[in-house]
């Protein structure tokens, strides 16, 4: 792969002459870098993997859940990845309409750690694909080799959307300008296309192919689902993600690590797939307060009761609890709670909270891996360059087109060292990722 050399800067007045009239996200403030963020050889060479791997994930996902319902699996399985989910909508997502069908756009959160790569999560519907693509397009153009190229993210978008509708729904409306700008973006690059963004209000009808910008615990805010779905189980319209709730779920993460499940995972993903994934996904299990028999331990943990973590020491709490999926609290930082962190009150509480909420809002228990230190600068209030030590969160999207999932560029967020969960804030630097 190309590099270009790291001393190599862009002027912020040639990056703020890029920027288009209004937002790329609302409300959202993020430090600019002189430079993309360096990534070594060695990991944007496993990035070229990552891909192929996660689309087969997902199709095993999609598979396991299919065959649960159908009685080829354990039931437990689909019961458990339908908790909590009013009964439209776990029908809607078994529905055959939707056979086979997956996110096109799969992108994970990653830091990396001094073993390599590591998961935090896995995105169905992820922000950030209009902001990558303009950064990839700025810097590319000021002579950086970022990866997936300038128009990498254009391309790949269109690949799984070749025109058509892109929902935003009210609250997903912080992402509203970066979708605008790349409709916009498409409709010139591609004018035998068309794009268009739309609110989530009612519609009578819809035709062609749709973007799903929503989560579907949100559909209660989404008046135009009702008549969308109903398009969309007709055969009239085609939408990306597909309305499978179940398929949204941190819950996955467990269920991989499942000794029951094993086999199933080595024959869909292969041996090396397996250890792939392995490497990546951190061990996790599901705060389950069903009582274990008196001779069981949870495996890793030795301990038969969940309430026995309150007693761990701030080394042993090296866990990260996260609630699962179709809630509120599921995406961001929010229903995150990181064992180290906090006071053994208040750690005693999130694990209570999370085995009383079980029945209806399934959590998941994380081994919580330590990401690396990084250099990046930025630049500062008078315009100089700054330095920065952080912790960086890379974001790759990876968009999903004949049977390939294909890399069009990677977003890094590089937080302040001190932040041990990383994600979009003020003091973060936000910028494309190169070769270095």
């Amino acid at each position: 792969m190309a590099t270009a050399s790291p001393e190599k800067l862009i002027p912020l007045e040639e990056l703020q002459q890029r920027l288009p009239e209004g937002e790329l996200f609302a409300g959202k403030e993020w430090r600019w870098s002189p430079r993309p963020h360096l990534l070594a050889p060695s990991l944007a060479k496993e990035l070229e993997s990552m891909g192929h791997r996660l689309l087969q994930f997902a199709e095993a996902c999609d598979l396991l859940y299919r065959q649960s319902v159908d009685g080829r699996q354990a039931s437990w399985i689909a019961g458990l990845l339908d908790r909590g989910k009013p009964e439209e909508v776990v029908t809607l997502g078994r529905d055959a309409a939707f056979r086979g069908e997956i996110a096109r756009v799969i992108r994970p959160d990653l830091i990396v750690t001094e073993e390599g790569f590591s998961i935090c999560e896995l995105d169905q519907i992820p922000g950030g694909i209009g902001l990558t693509a303009w950064l990839n397009e700025a810097y590319d153009t000021s002579g950086f080799e970022v990866l997936g190229g300038a128009h990498g993210m254009l391309e790949g978008f269109s690949s799984v959307m070749p025109g058509g509708d892109l929902i935003v729904s009210e609250e997903a409306s912080t992402y509203r300008p970066e979708m605008e700008w790349i409709a916009a973006r498409l409709n010139q690059h591609k004018p035998e296309s068309h794009w268009s963004v739309q609110d989530a209000s009612v519609r009578d009808s819809w035709r062609g192919n749709v973007y799903r910008f929503f989560e579907m615990f949100d559909l209660h805010q989404v008046p135009c689902a009702k008549g969308l779905f109903r398009d969309a189980l007709q055969g009239n319209v085609h939408i990306t993600p597909p309305p499978k709730a179940q398929l949204e779920e941190k819950l996955w993460m467990a269920l991989f690590w499942m000794a029951p499940l094993r086999e199933f995972w080595i024959r869909q993903l292969g041996e090396r797939g397996v250890q792939s994934l392995q490497k990546w996904i951190p061990y996790t299990w599901i705060l389950d307060p069903t009582p274990l028999p008196p001779n069981a331990v949870y495996p890793r943990l030795d301990i038969q009761d969940w309430r026995e973590l309150a007693g761990f020491s701030q080394k042993q709490r090296d866990l990260i609890i996260k609630i699962s999926g179709f809630d509120g609290r599921a995406w961001g930082a929010r229903g995150v709670a990181l064992g180290s962190d906090l006071s053994r009150v208040d750690w005693e509480r999130a694990v209570n909270s999370a085995l009383e909420e079980f029945p209806h809002h399934p959590h998941i228990l994380q081994v919580f891996r330590h990401s690396i230190l990084t250099e990046q600068p930025y630049y500062g209030s008078h315009g100089e360059v700054v330095s920065m030590k952080g912790r960086a969160r890379l974001s790759p999207y990876f968009f999903v087109s004949g049977g390939k999932a294909n890399l069009g560029g990677v977003l890094s967020t590089v937080c302040p060292a001190d932040k041990k969960i990383l994600h979009g804030m003020s003091e973060a630097i936000i910028v494309p990722t190169m070769v270095g």
